[in-house]
């Protein structure tokens, strides 16, 4: 099964711990991806004019750098990952409480107010009605932090309530089901899971270091593809059993599998190890 990685994706996938990319490895991985050098050139250039990168000698003798505003700005958040891992081998539990937020934000700060729907969406909130968002999760800080980081903290309200009914439904996971595009959520968790079936049987084979990188920067894309739209529901909210919990600890045996074969292991796959590392 083939995945579709932007360029951009696998140049940044290949930065080390000490933030370069050696130019021969990405146009060899990239190349394995069916990206044409002129394509790797496109994308490197784009990036240097965005000041995420800069470049030191030329061709495939050059060595990337990746800025440190850009570093800070492409570091996997290692906590969600972890919580993420924590929630699906049932070391979390939902107390059964439901947190809302409500914002009135006014038109003349429209933007700030896309800003902050779109911030609320992405922490895994749904929508009840215009201006009011509910999640399962104490999630309080981190909507607080958009909204003071977009300076509309004041037109924002937060409460949580056991008692949440939508006209005549209560039932937590018919909640859950009504709220949430779980069937789209599943299918994206499907593919994963059948990506990373075939990428741990080849894996568990045995591969060459541009091969491995290949896999990784595959996982990587596909695994981002899956999870970012994710909310993260409790796994009482579910059908049970959760294809999300089954697809990503299929990845979690592949990133175990890099991480065991990998000399100088890119530092996000090294980021997503040791977040899982004290799960195991």
């Amino acid at each position: 099964m083939d995945v579709e990685v932007p360029t951009r994706t696998v140049v940044e996938a290949l930065v080390g711990v000490d933030g370069t990319v050696d130019a021969a490895e990405l146009y060899e991985v990239a190349g394995e991806l069916g990206m044409s050098d002129q394509q790797v050139r496109l994308c490197v250039k784009r990036l240097v004019a965005e000041q995420k990168f800069t470049v030191e000698g030329r061709g495939r003798q050059a060595v990337l750098r990746m800025t440190p505003h850009a570093r800070r700005a492409a570091e996997p958040d290692v906590e969600f990952v972890r919580f993420m891992y924590r929630q699906d081998a049932g070391e979390v539990s939902w107390d059964g409480v439901w947190h809302l937020v409500a914002f009135a934000v006014p038109e003349s700060q429209r933007p700030a107010r896309d800003a902050l729907r779109d911030a609320i969406v992405r922490l895994g909130g749904a929508a009840l009605h215009s201006g009011l968002y509910v999640s399962p999760h104490e999630w309080e800080e981190l909507v607080e932090g958009e909204a003071a980081q977009l300076g509309v903290l004041s037109t924002v309200t937060f409460l949580s309530s056991a008692d949440l009914r939508v006209g005549r439904e209560s039932s937590p996971v018919d909640l859950a089901a009504r709220l949430w595009p779980l069937d789209e959520i599943a299918a994206r968790h499907e593919r994963l899971a059948e990506v990373a079936r075939v990428r741990l049987r080849r894996l568990q084979e045995g591969v060459a270091r541009v091969d491995l990188l290949r896999i990784a920067v595959e996982l990587a894309a596909e695994f981002t593809r899956a999870v970012e739209p994710d909310p993260l529901l409790p796994p009482v909210l579910l059908p049970a059993p959760w294809v999300g919990a089954q697809a990503r600890a299929l990845v979690a045996r592949c990133w175990a599998e890099v991480a065991a074969s990998a000399d100088r292991l890119p530092a996000l796959f090294r980021m997503y190890d040791d977040a899982l590392d004290d799960l195991r």
